[in-house]
């Protein structure tokens, strides 16, 4: 599952230092309201000390840090893309909540809304010292309500770490809980689903498609399976070597992606007119690519080179979901999103055929048959596009530029003699 799945298994330390390091005192024993109570339905504890940052774990769990730390759950509020957004949604005419943003790029919003306005100036400042997506964000997260949408997540703000370990270590630094829900799919959903719903656009489908029902849930296969792939290794430092979960969540930039499909492809030369025919099988549980708006898209290239390896012929299949707004203007912002204008998405373990026809190559012994599908680099109305670039600071070497090719393979045709 997408570029953006979020941390679960999180194992537990074993090193008393994140007590110091949390600002904890007093032993082992701490009152169940260490995190803070609400008071008029606002935390009283400062947030810093409800979810400290990932920093703060890293001495224990240098292991997971690091994983997290390339992974893209640890950018989801650094990125130029998302901070283009969220000055777009709140310029906005028609915005309602501040915190939609946020409610999956930093998701702790759910319980400090009234200090939205903070939120805001952290992303604006390019440089947020508060996490979007880190270690608590995840880890405190006691149940997730399937009967809401998007799935509300619930949060223990006590010195509880849930996690997907059966037999956590015990450590000084925080109290260790098993839970079956970090083993769902389930689990995923509080930001993987959808979209935010309301209005006309509360009918939309969702994010993932049917995958209820694919042979890989129904086996046993959840979302962690191929997003947090086990090893054999420490959980925290100097901790006995176990099966731990992966931190990385490998999709679009992981070795994952090569796994996401299955192609093959047959030329057929029909005297002027030649044809390819390309069998795709989707091999995910959900719908491919993550429909995001704007910036997911798969592409499926056909390239033929004739005389001289000279490119004759070259055609594109684009697989996606294109959104309009309240007036059926094509839009990338998923605030503005009402209505579908175009679904091309391969659907949760599609098996697809796509034929192509063109000329064959006059003049020539053989011709290339070249064959490739890559997840495309981000794109949409030019001004959204620059106003991306110009927010990096790497410009157009930014990730989000950059595609991700799957599959690539180049067949040598011979070419009947007249």
């Amino acid at each position: 599952m997408p570029n953006n799945t979020l941390s679960v298994g999180l194992a537990i330390g074993t090193l008393a230092i994140l007590l110091l390091l949390f600002g904890w005192a007093g032993g082992i024993i701490v009152p169940q309201t260490v995190f803070g109570a609400k008071e008029g339905g606002k935390l009283s504890k400062p947030l810093e000390k409800a979810f400290p940052h990932s920093d703060k774990c890293k001495r224990c769990h240098l292991r997971v840090f690091e994983e997290w730390e390339a992974s893209a759950q640890s950018r989801s509020i650094v990125t130029a893309a998302f901070r283009v957004t969220l000055e777009r949604f709140l310029a906005s005419s028609d915005k309602k909540d501040a915190t939609m943003c946020f409610r999956c790029h930093a998701p702790h919003v759910l319980e400090y809304g009234h200090q939205a306005d903070m939120f805001i100036k952290e992303v604006q400042s390019k440089n947020p010292q508060i996490d979007g997506v880190g270690c608590t964000q995840c880890h405190l997260i006691k149940e997730v309500d399937p009967n809401t949408h998007p799935p509300h997540p619930t949060y223990q703000l006590e010195k509880i770490i849930f996690g997907g370990y059966k037999k956590p270590a015990e450590n000084l630094a925080h109290k260790s809980e098993y839970l079956d829900l970090y083993k769902s799919s389930q689990y995923c959903l509080t930001c993987h689903d959808s979209l935010p719903r309301s209005g006309k656009s509360a009918n939309m489908p969702d994010w993932l498609g049917n995958w209820k029902e694919s042979k890989a849930e129904k086996g046993g296969k959840t979302c962690q399976s191929c997003h947090m792939p086990e090893a054999f290794g420490e959980s925290a430092n100097g901790e006995r070597n176990r099966k731990v979960a992966n931190h990385s969540f490998p999709g679009r930039f992981g070795k994952v992606r090569a796994e996401a499909l299955e192609l093959d492809f047959s030329t057929e030369v029909k005297g002027e007119q030649s044809q390819v025919e390309v069998t795709l099988q989707s091999l995910v549980p959900h719908n491919l690519p993550m429909p995001h708006p704007g910036w997911y898209r798969v592409v499926l290239d056909l390239t033929i080179l004739g005389k001289n390896l000279k490119k004759v012929h070259g055609e594109q299949r684009f697989y996606e979901r294109v959104y309009g707004d309240k007036n059926g203007k094509k839009t990338v912002f998923d605030f503005e999103a009402e209505k579908i204008l175009k679904d091309s998405l391969l659907k949760p373990e599609e098996k697809r055929i796509e034929v192509f026809t063109f000329p064959t190559p006059k003049d020539a012994p053989s011709m290339d048959v070249i064959v490739s599908v890559t997840y495309a680099p981000i794109h949409g109305p030019k001004d959204f596009v620059k106003a991306v670039e110009t927010e990096s600071s790497i410009g157009q070497k930014d990730r989000a530029f950059q595609s991700v090719q799957v599959y690539k393979k180049k067949v040598n045709v011979p070419l009947k003699k007249k």
